[in-house]
């Protein structure tokens, strides 16, 4: 097929727009904490596309489509945000925004606190309330085991304690 009549895009235009990021699924869960900052993010990307409107070079172009992206995301997961407090969980089930800790037979302690899909921070022992150990974990009682599936093989772990502190 000729090409002839088709605009290419010149040296100097910035990348065409970005597609639309997904959203979840799942309800939007979110701890307050984790809410302020998300809330926090999102002014500080709005103030950075703010800042380099003025320029006029390609980088900085290309960095505005980024952000505006972001922000257009961000801007969806703040409004459709259900905000939990977790102090005010309580009862003697897990439930989202509590923190666990487990023991498996050999006696390796993990420590985890359920939270929402976009502060899940696994180096950080946040999981998300979707992922399969959070799943396995809401419901259950300290004293209760519990099978983590895990890509590396099924891991069983005791609920030690849980708490909504953290």
């Amino acid at each position: 097929m000729s090409r002839a009549f088709v605009k290419e895009p010149e040296g100097d235009q910035a990348e065409t727009d970005l597609p639309v990021r997904p959203q979840s699924k799942h309800p939007n869960y979110i701890t307050m904490k984790g809410l302020e900052k998300q809330k926090k993010h999102l002014h500080e990307l709005v103030l950075e596309c703010s800042a380099l409107k003025t320029s006029n070079t390609l980088a900085d172009k290309n960095r505005i489509k980024l952000l505006n992206a972001d922000i257009t995301y961000l801007k969806q997961r703040v409004e459709s945000a259900i905000p939990v407090k977790v102090e005010e969980q309580e009862g003697e089930n897990i439930r989202f925004g509590a923190t666990i800790n487990l023991v498996e037979k050999n006696n390796t302690q993990y420590k985890f606190t359920i939270v929402g899909e976009d502060e899940a921070d696994a180096e950080n022992g946040l999981i998300s309330w979707v992922s399969p150990l959070a799943t396995a974990l809401i419901g259950k009682q300290a004293g209760d085991v519990i099978v983590w599936a895990r890509p590396l093989g099924a891991l069983e772990l005791e609920i030690e304690e849980f708490n909504y502190n953290s």
